[in-house]
C-alpha cells in the first residue's frame, strides 16, 4: 500500500511533474503549515482562525513571504521556483496582480516539490523564515 503522507518520489519522477501539479500540492502543504502555525500562535475562535488563515494563504501574502526565502534557496530549489513562476496559470484572482500570482505559484511549486521528496525539515526551515516577524495571527 502506498504511503501518501511520505511519497518520496524519485528524481526522474519529480523532473517529469508539472509545475502546476506541484503547485496544487504545495498549496495544500502551505495551508496546513499556516493552520498549524495559527493553532499554536493564533486566535481561539474558529471564525478568527479562518480569517487569519485566508490572510496568509492569499497570493499577495504568499508572494511577499516568498521574497523572504529567495536568498537562501539552493540552485536546484531556485530552478524549481523559476519553473513554477513561469508556469502558465489558467486564471488570476482579482485580489492579486499577475506577478504576485506567479510568485505565489512558484512558492507552492517549491513546497510541493520538497514535500514529494520527503524534505519536511527543509519545508519547516523555509516556512520559519517566511513567518519570521509575523504578529501571530494578525
Amino acid at each position: 500500500m502506498a504511503d501518501y503522507l511520505h511519497l518520496n518520489m524519485s528524481r526522474d519522477e519529480l523532473l517529469a511533474a508539472s509545475s502546476l501539479g506541484l503547485a496544487h500540492l504545495g498549496d495544500a502543504v502551505f495551508e496546513v503549515l499556516v493552520r498549524g502555525w495559527l493553532a499554536v500562535h493564533g486566535k481561539a475562535k474558529p471564525k478568527d482562525l479562518h480569517k487569519a488563515a485566508v490572510s496568509y494563504v492569499s497570493a499577495p501574502a504568499q508572494a511577499a513571504m516568498a521574497e523572504r526565502i529567495l536568498p537562501v534557496l539552493c540552485e536546484e530549489e531556485a530552478d524549481v521556483f523559476r519553473r513554477g513562476r513561469n508556469a502558465a496559470p489558467h486564471s488570476i484572482p482579482k485580489a492579486a496582480s499577475r506577478g504576485q500570482y506567479q510568485t505565489a505559484t512558484a512558492l507552492e511549486s517549491l513546497l510541493g516539490w520538497l514535500w514529494l521528496q520527503g524534505r519536511h525539515e527543509r519545508i519547516n526551515e523555509l516556512f520559519g523564515l517566511m513567518m519570521e516577524g509575523e504578529d501571530h495571527a494578525s
